[in-house]
């Protein structure tokens, strides 16, 4: 397999799903801010904070509000990972290996980038829900016919350690900014408040009535283990690294050499962590040490990929 191919799929996959995921943060938040008392401190504000880029956007935007991080993720065509630039960036990964895919499955991107590229041009400065519904659908179709019109050889192996590196990324960045910003005090731990962010923060990730058929009530221990430990849900960062492991295994038999390479290696030793790590212990040592450290892993897992698989020399 060439290793452009594999690297065209790979972040084919990853940008579709970091769009959706950009999606399902917005979509959230707007919720959020209809909700909540007015006392409460703004969402807005951490959504840029997931991104990492709080300077770039406070340079171009300054105080983050409604419509200026709707723009910032949704349709700035100047920001690498606004939704609007993932799906074009996608697109274009899906044309350079237009071969491996389904017919479907690349009218379902087409079709996705230009449902976003007319809502950007319509001067949208207000979407509602429904627009960010509609991403959703689009994102979760285009996933559906790509695992059901694709062989599941090498190609969509690429495919789904990009989309699961990226969702295991997202999953644990919102679980961090929820607990770092959003609870304004203290005292508000253990209330209605409180109950209404972690019940937004599972619908972020589609997870609300999956964690509700398990636990009765929101309690941060279960919420936090639900996000990080879950060995069954799929959007868990114990389930997303599982997936992306067995994949990566799987390239490893079609491999032409006997070294393991570094990504397998590195994606092993956290799916350790994971597998062994207990909440109780997360949450006493730190819970924004211990997803730090999972980011840099998954970053890490995502540059070893790169020299071990798409023929890009390591720096000596």
């Amino acid at each position: 397999m060439l290793s452009r191919v594999a690297e065209s799929i790979y972040w084919m996959s990853r940008q579709m799903e970091r769009a959706e995921n950009l999606a399902r943060f917005l979509e959230v938040t707007l919720h959020l801010t209809l909700d909540q008392p007015d006392s409460l401190v703004d969402p807005w504000g951490p959504l840029v904070q997931i991104t990492g880029d709080n300077e770039w956007f406070h340079d171009k935007y300054g105080t983050p509000n409604q419509q200026s991080v709707v723009n910032f993720l949704a349709f700035d065509t100047d920001y690498h990972s606004s939704m609007l630039t993932c799906l074009r960036a996608a697109r274009e990964n899906a044309k350079s290996v237009r071969e491996t895919l389904s017919s479907e499955a690349f009218e379902q991107i087409n079709q996705f980038y230009h449902f976003v590229c007319d809502s950007s041009a319509s001067q949208i400065t207000d979407p509602t829900a429904a627009f960010f519904d509609n991403v959703r659908d689009y994102s979760l179709l285009w996933s559906g016919i790509l695992d059901s019109t694709m062989s599941h050889d090498q190609c969509w192996h690429f495919a789904n350690v990009g989309r699961l590196l990226e969702r295991a990324d997202k999953t644990t960045r919102i679980l961090d900014v929820k607990y770092f910003n959003l609870l304004p005090n203290v005292s508000d731990v253990g209330t209605a408040i409180d109950d209404l962010q972690w019940s937004a923060l599972l619908l972020a990730i589609s997870g609300f009535e999956a964690y509700r058929r398990e636990h009765h009530l929101m309690n941060i221990e279960k919420v936090v283990s639900f996000f990080l430990f879950h060995q069954t849900f799929p959007r868990s960062a114990r389930s997303c690294v599982a997936g992306a492991h067995w994949s990566l295994g799987e390239i490893e038999k079609c491999s032409s050499t006997e070294l393991r390479g570094e990504a397998i290696q590195q994606i092993e030793a956290l799916k350790h962590r994971l597998t062994e790590s207990q909440v109780k212990e997360v949450l006493a040592g730190g819970m924004h040490q211990f997803i730090d450290l999972v980011q840099i892993e998954l970053n890490q897992i995502g540059e070893s990929l790169t020299y071990d698989y798409f023929n890009v020399a390591r720096p000596s």
